[in-house]
């Protein structure tokens, strides 16, 4: 092969590859965006069967772990939080965001469909 094919050859190759992500975000909010609802507040999404999975599988038990991680340390805390009174913040961050990500959002989701205002 002479070497103005193997340029244009190695030149094709590159400028495929590089336009890849382009590709990628451009199919990814494409498949966002005609699946979403149009309301604010709930978004409805359609994650696929290995989200799903990954999610039963590794996100929810380490979730629930960090919620009951979250509780005993929430009980640890209480006398300190009781004298600062961030009580309610405490229990917020430590016990009802990840049990609200561990029980509440839907399998293989990336956010909670409820939204308490």
């Amino acid at each position: 092969m002479n070497l103005f094919r193997t340029t244009a050859a190695l030149l094709a190759l590159t400028t495929g590859l590089l336009a890849l992500p382009a590709q990628a975000e451009d199919v990814q909010q494409n498949t966002y965006s005609n699946t979403a609802s149009g309301d604010p507040l709930y978004n409805v999404e359609a994650p696929k069967a290995y989200a799903m999975i990954g999610d039963l599988f590794i996100a929810r038990p380490l979730l629930i772990g960090a919620t009951a991680i979250g509780a005993v340390a929430f009980v640890i805390s209480l006398p300190f939080t009781l004298a600062s009174g961030g009580v309610k913040d405490a229990g917020t961050a430590l016990v009802v965001e990840p049990g609200r990500e561990a029980f509440v959002r839907c399998l293989g989701c990336d956010t909670s469909g409820y939204q308490h205002n």
